[in-house]
């Protein structure tokens, strides 16, 4: 039964999980599309994409990957004073 559990465990990890960004009322654009560039490295113009799909949808999928990179972006994200939240991909 250990063995099930530590393979749940390890494959719950390995699922690729979104970090999403979410639409609010405080933030202006240019801020939120500075944050994008400064966290996750991107160019002007993705970034932009990225706030503008927040603007304009609510909310916007930044990134991909493995779940602890995801969590260190949230956490990055919200010590920006972004609404930001983690998701499995593919829900």
């Amino acid at each position: 039964m250990k063995e099930q559990t530590e393979t749940l465990s390890k494959t719950a990890l390995d699922v690729p999980w979104n970090v999403v960004v979410h639409n609010d009322p405080v933030n202006l654009m240019s801020y939120v599309t500075l944050v994008l560039q400064r966290v996750f490295g991107y160019s002007k113009s993705k970034a932009e994409g990225y706030m503008l799909e927040v603007h304009h949808k609510g909310k916007s999928i930044v990134w991909t990957g493995g779940r602890e990179r995801a969590e260190l972006y949230v956490q990055q994200l919200h010590s920006h004073l972004l609404l930001a939240t983690l998701e499995r991909a593919g829900e």
